[in-house]
């Protein structure tokens, strides 16, 4: 059993992707009870922005962080997700490729725990055409630290597929550069059943038929109780990355730009 060494996640067509995706269309309150935030070194990225939307922004966990700093606004394809990041801000039900924002009318755009999501040419376009000339775009990943051998099988147990290797970059696609990166490590304190909790946000076990969802459950449980020792009340400590980049326009798409 090793770690992932992908770059980015598979998908076998468009369409598998899609149908992945749309597994977040329910679940939005177990999501946002066992999905954790982001470091303050992601949100510190964007200082100095006046207006930013937060793209897929599921139940809000990025959308909370930055409406502390800035004037935030919220969308998710997600008709349930973006009820809840509606107590954060302003939010309505759209994609990366079709935000129905107007023509630069934002400072930065964020995409959190999303971008694997979208198709990447489409997205960059609509992002050229909401974020003023001098903006930016954020792109954030909480991702579970497999380098502990318990930890990666823990993570094979809960079909956490989105697990990216060690110094991966995202797709983009112009008029968008890479800029900056920052890689930072913290840890979660979770409860064996809150840890259950975050497998059941995963998309593997989302689409998965109830048995399938009971035999990840049980897995899980025999992991964490008899195999690990752990009670229901123990604290375990989980250990994440957080891969974030800002994305700028390159010299000569500023140039031509809009005005």
């Amino acid at each position: 059993m090793y770690p992932s060494r992908a770059q980015r996640p598979r998908f076998r067509d468009t369409e598998q992707r899609l149908a992945l995706a749309r597994a977040f269309r329910t679940g939005a309150s177990e999501y946002h009870d066992a999905r954790p935030s982001y470091p303050p070194e992601v949100t510190g990225l964007l200082s100095g922005a006046g207006t930013v939307v937060d793209i897929g922004a599921g139940t809000g966990k990025l959308t909370a962080a930055l409406a502390r700093r800035h004037a935030v606004l919220a969308l998710d394809p997600s008709a349930e997700m973006i009820r809840l990041a509606a107590r954060y801000a302003p939010a309505w039900q759209a994609t990366a490729e079709h935000t129905g924002l107007a023509d630069a009318s934002v400072d930065a755009a964020a995409c959190a725990q999303t971008w694997h999501w979208v198709n990447v040419p489409l997205a960059c376009a609509e992002l050229d055409r909401i974020v003023r000339p001098g903006g930016v775009v954020l792109l954030a990943w909480n991702t579970i630290d497999v380098s502990d051998p318990w930890v990666l099988r823990l993570t094979r147990i809960m079909h956490a597929g989105d697990v990216l290797r060690p110094g991966f970059l995202p797709e983009i696609a112009a008029p968008w550069a890479l800029t900056r990166e920052v890689r930072t490590a913290w840890t979660d304190a979770l409860t064996p059943p809150e840890i259950i909790a975050l497998a059941r946000t995963r998309s593997y076990w989302l689409r998965s038929p109830q048995r399938v969802r009971r035999r990840v459950e049980e897995n899980l449980e025999w992991y964490l109780y008899e195999h690990s020792g752990y009670r229901p009340d123990s604290v375990v400590a989980l250990p994440y990355r957080c891969d974030a980049f800002v994305l700028s326009r390159t010299r000569t798409a500023m140039r031509t730009g809009l005005p």
